[in-house]
């Protein structure tokens, strides 16, 4: 019987994973299941570009696995049960009564990613828009598109997305009053030379920076600081970081208190050898014994680690022991201006630093690569697939299931 391969969420890190695993093992020891609930791949690191008006290139899935043996498989997932070893799914095609179908698996790889978090603020939810998915962009795009000159948009958070989100709807919308409120001073992690360019481009394109600026409250027209001030507000960009899906809190895994899954140097849980995670959902460590951050730079090796430690538990082979570590921060700011920091291996800013038009070619590049390497996850890998090393089925797995 064929090893029951399930990879949930087609993002950066799974739609990777499970491309990695198809290349590595071969058709008939292996069933791979992709589960996703929109059928196109997401660049999610252009969110903000899709929120300011353009349009982004369409990518299905279904073309992209075509061949690969992968069976894609468009549900949503409502529920894991690492015990019994089967994922709850609802289909989503859109039907008006979806019925719940259950996936039983012999190796699960959990990459559902994250979403935005409103942190608890008040009126965030009700008030502000995020661009941590396309259906959050796009309602934003359609929101940008009915204000008229001279209204106020307010992003708040002053990490990557907050940058790239400001500066995109600062250059794309010259007639608005684009803001942007911080926690601390605008770039304060970046090098001196960093925190220069990032405030001359801001200058240009006259976005107001609120520094040591902490919301506390969101409402229709405007947000509230925590020193008691008001900052007007047409339209709030929410930016302020990622929440996991809570669904893994309802299993036995054992997950941090953010409810992200606990793993090992292979991206296996430590609670249940039978589950990987990877990406935003998944706490790895990194150099300096720190957490990955939520990341594309994270979730892209975190998926070759656990699509080749996967396959090598499976055939005997040797396990992946590739280091995990960062080279540079990529930020587009605008269209015709970025900024690359370099960072030490545990992602500390160093003097050196890209900018310029430079700079958005290079990061323009990175994320074309990004969506390369999606369609294309096999770079490096031997053409020759390796046979499942048949072991001793343990209860309720079949034959093959690695020890």
């Amino acid at each position: 019987m064929q090893h029951r391969i399930v990879v949930l969420g087609a993002g950066y890190t799974g739609a990777i994973a499970a491309g990695r695993l198809a290349r590595r093992l071969r058709r008939e020891d292996v069933a791979i299941t992709l589960v996703n609930a929109e059928p196109d791949f997401v660049e999610r690191v252009r969110m903000h570009q899709l929120a300011a008006g353009q349009d982004l290139e369409p990518r299905p899935l279904s073309e992209m696995f075509a061949g690969t043996g992968v069976e894609l498989k468009l549900a949503k997932v409502t529920g894991v049960d690492v015990d019994r070893r089967t994922v709850a799914v609802v289909d989503a095609n859109g039907s008006a009564a979806p019925e719940t179908e259950e996936l039983e698996y012999d190796t699960l790889v959990y990459a559902l990613g994250s979403g935005w978090n409103d942190k608890g603020v008040p009126g965030a939810a009700e008030h502000a828009h995020q661009i941590a998915g396309r259906p959050g962009a796009l309602r934003l795009r359609e929101r940008l598109a009915r204000l008229d000159a001279g209204e106020s948009v307010v992003v708040v958070g002053g990490g990557l997305t907050g940058l790239e989100a400001a500066t995109e709807i600062a250059e794309v919308r010259t007639d608005l009053d684009v803001a942007l409120a911080a926690r601390g001073e605008l770039g304060d992690w970046l090098s001196p030379k960093g925190r220069r360019h990032l405030r001359k481009v801001f200058g240009k394109l006259a976005i107001t920076v609120h520094e040591h600026a902490s919301v506390t409250g969101v409402e229709a027209d405007h947000v509230t600081t925590a020193d008691g001030g008001t900052i007007p507000a047409a339209v709030t960009v929410w930016t302020t970081g990622f929440a996991v899906h809570p669904i893994v809190k309802a299993t036995t895994l054992d997950v941090t208190d953010t409810g992200r899954i606990v793993v090992d140097g292979t991206m296996r849980s430590v609670s249940h050898p039978d589950v990987y995670a990877i990406g935003d959902a998944a706490l790895a460590m990194g150099p300096g014994d720190k957490p990955l951050r939520m990341s594309c730079a994270s979730g892209t090796p975190m998926a070759w680690q656990a699509a080749d430690a996967i396959a090598a538990r499976l055939t005997g082979g040797k396990l992946p022991n590739a280091p995990l570590r960062y080279f540079n921060q990529c930020i587009s700011l605008g269209r015709r201006e970025g900024l690359i920091q370099y960072v030490t291996a545990d992602d500390r800013a160093v003097r050196a630093a890209l900018t310029g038009r430079l700079a958005a070619v290079y990061k323009e590049l990175i994320c074309k690569s990004a969506a390369w390497g999606v369609a294309n996850p096999t770079l490096g890998l031997p053409t020759r697939r390796r046979h499942v090393v048949r072991q001793p089925a343990r209860a309720g797995s079949p034959a093959g299931t690695a020890a």
